[in-house]
């Protein structure tokens, strides 16, 4: 049995996108539990012991592809929590396609039909995630942004150590 560790794969953001969302997430994610920035999660565990394959994959799809459009045009109650939803063909068709190809590794969760999201807020309880949803929905102003490449990570109980970066 392999010790690698799992490995997370996310969408690389614009600069300004991100910094915008990840104030969003600092200010309102629990702190006691807030360890990782602002992240849009293609898959949330992947075999570290094809790690050679996925990046090979990875470069080769990323080389293929072009910058994508993201529009965040609207936020989505989540029970215990609050997210950004991201609006993007093209990012949905990217993730179907590398599911296809690696789906003999996927888990359960990553088997979920996809929908691009950045969590603000999460693990808090309904009336307060609630009462955050109905606060942003008063003044949320659609945002635009770029997807500029994918982000392969480490998952190792605790903050992500980053493996690799591949640029569209």
């Amino acid at each position: 049995m392999s010790s690698a560790p799992p490995l997370v794969l996310t969408l690389k953001l614009d600069a300004i996108l991100f910094s915008g969302l990840n104030q969003l997430r600092q200010q309102h994610f629990p702190p006691e539990r807030n360890f990782l920035p602002a992240h849009v999660t293609l898959f949330h565990h992947l075999p570290g012991e094809q790690e050679v394959i996925i990046q090979q994959d990875l470069q080769t799809l990323c080389s293929q592809t072009a910058t994508l459009s993201l529009r965040l045009q609207r936020l989505r109650f989540l029970g215990r929590g609050v997210a950004v939803e991201i609006d993007c063909p093209e990012l949905v068709q990217l993730r179907n396609r590398l599911a296809q190809a690696w789906s003999i590794w996927l888990t359960p969760q990553d088997r979920q039909p996809y929908w691009p999201h950045i969590t603000i807020q999460n693990k808090v309880t309904p009336d307060a995630a609630r009462q955050l949803y109905a606060q942003l929905n008063q003044t949320w102003q659609p945002l635009n942004g770029q997807g500029e490449g994918l982000l392969l990570w480490y998952y190792r109980n605790g903050p992500w150590e980053k493996v690799a970066e591949f640029s569209f």
